[in-house]
C-alpha cells in the first residue's frame, strides 16, 4: 500500500522564503519513495512524502518548526493510495 503524509504550513509575514528554506533543510530518519515541496500564496508551504507502509505505521514526519517562524501550527493529513481500484458509481 503507498501512503502519503500530507505536512502544511503557513509563515509569519514576510518569512515565506524562510521557512521554504527550512523545510528543504530538513531530514527524515528514514527516506520516502518520494518527497515534493510545493509553495502558494501567502506564504505556504506544503510537503508530501510518498511510502510503502500500511495506513497506521509509524512514519517519519518533519517537525514544528519555530513558532517565530509560522502563524499557526502545521497541518498534518495521512492518505493512501486508492489508484488501481474499483469505484462504485
Amino acid at each position: 500500500m503507498t501512503v502519503a503524509l500530507m505536512w502544511e504550513a503557513r509563515a509569519a509575514e514576510g518569512r515565506g522564503a524562510e521557512l521554504l528554506a527550512w523545510v528543504r533543510e530538513q531530514r527524515l530518519a528514514e527516506e520516502p519513495l518520494r518527497r515534493e515541496t510545493f509553495r502558494a500564496p501567502q506564504d505556504r508551504v506544503l510537503v508530501i512524502t510518498w511510502w510503502d507502509a500500511p495506513y497506521d505505521a509509524s512514519l517519519p514526519e518533519l517537525p514544528e518548526p519555530g513558532a517565530e517562524l509560522v502563524t499557526r501550527a502545521v497541518h498534518r493529513w495521512r492518505f493512501e493510495s486508492v489508484d488501481g481500484e474499483r469505484s462504485d458509481r
